[in-house]
């Protein structure tokens, strides 16, 4: 929860700063404002890798792709201005790029029980709508992945799982926001 204080409190230094860009109106620098209804959150999730179960927290999909033993621990916060989501992995291939993402519904028996992808504003697919957090394992299979947006979660309607899925994700084209199949995937709980 500091953390997030931090960042809000650095945002706010850094919208007198120079070289900031104009907002759309001309009206000077573009600073992030608060998300109405928002508050201070977090949401964590993560575990060993399992095979679907009830109130399992980490699930495999595809264990060609996520190795037994493989683990991930996920974290999002969020303040009135800026959400933050990190996940780290150990033992999954090593060397390969893996597809991240938050998602609506929390982890089920079936890939496609997480549901679409969370959107902040139900508009389109893109890393600045979403949250991505591709990473790419090293040699011994572990990585994190880290990506903030300057808007904050709304209770009410929060991602409840983050998906790892087969490929990087795409970012452009029609196919924007396409990874590939679902491999794992963490139910995130409110802390």
């Amino acid at each position: 929860m500091r953390i997030m204080g931090v960042l809000a409190a650095v945002a706010l230094l850094c919208a007198g700063c120079g070289d900031q860009a104009a907002d759309p109106a001309g009206r000077g620098p573009a600073v992030a404002s608060a998300t109405p209804g928002a508050r201070e959150m977090r949401l964590v999730g993560g575990g060993t890798f399992t095979d679907p179960a009830p109130r399992a927290s980490a699930i495999v999909y595809d264990t060609r792709l996520v190795p037994p033993g493989a683990w991930a621990q996920v974290n999002v916060e969020s303040g009135a201005v800026l959400a933050t989501a990190t996940v780290t992995v150990k033992g999954m291939l090593p060397g390969r790029t893996y597809g991240a993402h938050l998602h609506v519904n929390p982890c089920g028996f079936k890939p496609e029980d997480a549901g679409p992808h969370y959107q902040h504003s139900h508009t389109h697919a893109s890393a600045e709508n979403e949250v991505w957090l591709d990473f790419t394992t090293d040699a011994q299979g572990a990585a994190t992945g880290t990506a903030t947006q300057d808007w904050a979660l709304v209770p009410g309607r929060l991602p409840r799982s983050l998906v790892i899925h087969a490929e990087p994700t795409r970012s452009t084209g029609p196919e924007a926001g396409a990874a590939g199949l679902r491999i794992a995937c963490v139910t995130l709980v409110e802390r």
